[in-house]
């Protein structure tokens, strides 16, 4: 039984101890815009897909209109469009974004439109792409990822029609599962979860704490999508990665669960909230028509922390059954709090100006 007990106590420390946060690849938001037979593609990519983007060989702020004009292919009314690429707009100390635009003129008025996303091929495959293509009487928001690479719409309908096996997703659906993948693989939200959870007490006690955080995040979320209250990144990250080594050294120092601990919950997940925010509205995603999405991307959030718990909670049932439990959840405290603190100095010293 101690083997067991020990062999759980170090899965959990190399899973701890080896954790980066926001390991959910990058992001970039698309506003496609359809007038007569002129099809804009205009592209907003964040630091992180703009540092992989320059990487590449023959990469670089300038060569990301050709770039974007050799991955991205538009067929109107089954014929291919010629991209004409425009501008490009560098980062600057006031928007770290890169902004390409690239036109694509079409043999005639489109009425039927398809778009093959390959930016994956050099972005990464944990790149998404986040799109809205407009037209006039319409407008519909899909979601390109490596699986799903094409789109294909008829304007005059109300919808796309049905989605074909390997076409791109639509909203909701599309959002609902980015949320999921969010807080499964944002392992510094998973980080805070299990050190709250680890001296939570019972069931009662552990429902109240994901509740708080789960009402906190959702709260600066809306806030921080509607555009009321937005906190930089620069902020946020290390931030939250203080709440961790907070609540870890109160698993330390403190023998049984603080009665309000719920109130410790809410307080940092209104933080992380911002950080939640921040992974979609950093590269310049607009508030509006994006709230529906994004309740849907909260919702796949929520999903995601469900299935942590649901995986967490019997473990740590069993755990407390053993008189070594409060040696075990020290020492696996003291791991969390190592780990929040190479989380902090990274994000202090690596934090953009």
């Amino acid at each position: 039984m101690r083997r067991a007990a020990l062999a759980f106590m170090l899965s959990l420390a190399v899973v701890i101890g080896g954790a980066q946060a926001h390991n959910y690849g990058t992001t970039g938001f698309a506003a496609i815009t359809v007038q007569g037979q002129t099809v804009r593609y205009v592209l907003t990519l964040g630091t992180d897909a703009v540092q992989a983007a320059a990487t590449t060989p023959g990469g670089g702020f300038d060569s990301l209109a050709g770039m974007v004009a050799q991955q991205v292919a538009v067929v109107a009314n089954d014929k291919a469009c010629v991209a004409v690429p425009g501008s490009i707009q560098p980062p600057s100390p006031t928007r770290p974004t890169i902004v390409v635009t690239v036109d694509y003129a079409c043999a005639g008025p489109v009425r039927t439109l398809s778009l093959t996303d390959n930016l994956f091929d050099v972005l990464g495959r944990d790149h998404h792409t986040l799109a809205t293509v407009e037209w006039p009487g319409g407008r519909v928001q899909i979601v390109f990822e490596p699986e799903r690479r094409e789109a294909r719409l008829t304007f005059g309908a109300e919808t796309a029609g049905a989605p074909e096996s390997g076409s791109a997703e639509s909203s909701p659906i599309a959002f609902f599962r980015l949320g999921v993948e969010h807080i499964l693989t944002g392992y510094d939200h998973i980080l805070f979860l299990f050190a709250l959870m680890l001296r939570g007490g019972r069931l009662g006690s552990l429902l109240g704490i994901v509740t708080a955080f789960t009402i906190a995040h959702s709260i600066t979320l809306a806030l921080a999508v509607l555009g009321i209250a937005v906190v930089p990144s620069r902020i946020v990250e290390p931030v939250i990665a203080l709440s961790i080594a907070y609540v870890a050294l109160e698993n330390i120092f403190r023998g049984n669960a603080p009665s309000r601990r719920w109130a410790v919950s809410f307080v940092f997940g209104l933080v992380h909230g911002f950080g939640f925010a921040g992974a979609l509205l950093d590269i310049g995603l607009p508030p509006s028509g994006l709230v529906g999405s994004l309740l849907f991307f909260n919702l796949g959030v929520e999903a995601g922390q469900a299935m942590i718990v649901a995986v967490l909670f019997p473990a740590l049932l069993w755990l407390y059954r053993f008189v070594w439990e409060r040696r075990a959840v020290t020492a696996l405290s003291v791991v969390v709090f190592v780990a929040a603190m190479v989380l902090v100095v990274e994000r202090v010293l690596f934090a953009e100006a």
